[in-house]
């Protein structure tokens, strides 16, 4: 099963919410195997297993 974009953003979000910090919170997104990348033009959600761009990290969730 494919997961959207929007589907990850929801995951990503729930556990930011119940992680009392920012390394924790990448912890648990490892655990669902995502990362996040940080760029100049923002943070991104990669994938841990082909290390692809899944899309931009909103900027209310950025650590």
């Amino acid at each position: 099963m494919e997961r959207k974009p929007a589907n990850i953003l929801e995951i990503v979000e729930r556990e930011q919410r119940h992680s009392l910090s920012d390394r924790e919170w990448k912890h648990r997104l490892r655990g669902y195997g995502y990362s996040i990348k940080s760029r100049e033009d923002g943070q991104f959600i990669t994938s841990l297993l082909g290390g692809e761009e899944i899309c931009k990290l909103p900027q209310e969730l950025a650590a």
